[in-house]
């Protein structure tokens, strides 16, 4: 059964715990506007507010609070155990993922001034190695959850970003980077499966 749109919102809200309308609307893989007509209705019931500094939105504790309830209904009819063996896989790349930013990020040590153009691109050509690997894994979890599927296309995107010369596409923040994305997808598993992230151990 696909999801009820008005939870990808809520949802997608949850696992960025703030955000701007349209990066919302990416990760539900909705209508700007619609997106924007569910968080005006969210905030009403005070389940979410808006912060203009900003041009921010998050869950009040109301909607942090009702959002369990709406996840388990999302996945009722969902084999959760069928996700968890897909998942395994994905926590490997996860380890080779966090090792690959490190090298992006750091160089003997020291922070990646990117002065080297020959040492970027064999870090780049692992990460699109390690999207590649990504994709049938991400595909997988897509078939027995339909609202994961919007994540396969986002990676190869952001990769080929990256690939195109916008390095900040590979460890930028808040930017709709690769690091963005496969951290949205992290956390969407955790939350769908109810896992603890510190017991994981994986940050």
């Amino acid at each position: 059964m696909p999801s009820e749109p008005r939870f990808l919102t809520h949802h997608a809200l949850r696992i960025k715990g703030f955000a701007k309308v349209e990066t919302l609307a990416e990760i539900a893989d909705l209508e700007h506007s619609l997106v924007e007509s569910h968080l005006r209705d969210m905030e009403r019931e005070e389940l979410a507010m808006f912060r203009e500094a900003r041009a921010l939105w998050q869950l009040t504790p109301a909607g942090k609070a009702a959002h369990p309830e709406l996840l388990a209904a999302d996945v009722a009819a969902v084999d959760l155990a069928r996700l968890g063996h897909v998942y395994e896989t994905f926590l490997e790349l996860n380890g080779a993922f966090k090792e690959l930013c490190g090298d992006w990020q750091l160089r003997d040590g020291a922070p990646n001034d990117h002065s080297d153009p020959g040492y970027d691109k064999k870090v780049i050509a692992r990460l699109t190695e390690l999207n590649g690997d990504a994709q049938p894994v991400v595909v997988g979890m897509a078939e027995v959850i339909g609202r994961l599927s919007p994540y396969a296309p986002r990676l190869s995107a952001t990769c080929r970003l990256v690939e195109g010369g916008q390095h900040n596409m590979f460890t930028g923040v808040m930017c709709g980077s690769f690091h963005d994305v496969w951290m949205e997808l992290h956390e969407d598993l955790i939350l769908t499966q109810q896992i603890d992230r510190a017991a994981e151990g994986s940050f």
